[in-house]
């Protein structure tokens, strides 16, 4: 099996996320700062390996004030902490196309180990000749356990910010030349 190198097309590619808001809704966002470090047998994922880096300064939730706020000292604290980074450790196949990627995430100054379900979404040609492989990901990760703990308590009850965060990855990737 020949591991290739692939290069993200950011153009073509997303990291978004979701969390509670008042334990009655989920906000969104989006990081549009990230690269990735990817040699893999697209047919086989189960010999990849895989770095990401995500600049956390590139957060984009709709809304400057609650921006502004993620990235200072009481969440991100960018300034401290300027990246999230995931490298995998090990890769088992699920299903046809589909694979469970362990790895170790660093954020905020902690590392913990995360699973990602990341689905293969096929490859093809671009119209310049250009090969191009796409993948999704999804994976969900508890705040608290990276030291992100600010909150709110509600009046009615509850809290602000929810712990649990959803990640999702649509990728579409360059085979490097």
């Amino acid at each position: 099996m020949t591991k290739t190198k692939w290069t993200i097309d950011p153009a073509h590619s997303s990291v978004d996320f979701s969390i509670r808001h008042m334990m009655i809704a989920n906000v969104k966002g989006t990081f549009h700062d990230f690269q990735a470090e990817v040699a893999a047998d697209v047919t086989d994922l189960t010999t990849a390996s895989i770095e990401f880096t995500v600049n956390i300064n590139s957060i984009d939730t709709r809304n400057k004030d609650r921006d502004a706020h993620l990235l200072s000292a009481d969440f991100f604290d960018v300034e401290n902490y300027p990246t999230m980074t995931f490298r995998s450790t090990s890769i088992k196949k699920l299903d046809e196309g589909e694979y469970e990627v362990t790895g170790d995430l660093s954020l905020h100054g902690f590392s913990n180990q995360e699973i990602f379900v990341v689905v293969f979404e096929g490859q093809g040609k671009d119209p310049w000749g250009n090969e191009k492989a796409g993948f999704s990901a999804q994976g969900t990760i508890n705040r608290a356990e990276y030291g992100l703990t600010w909150n709110s308590a509600l009046e009615t009850g509850g809290v602000l910010v929810g712990d649990k965060v959803k990640i999702n990855l649509q990728i579409e990737a360059a085979k490097a030349e």
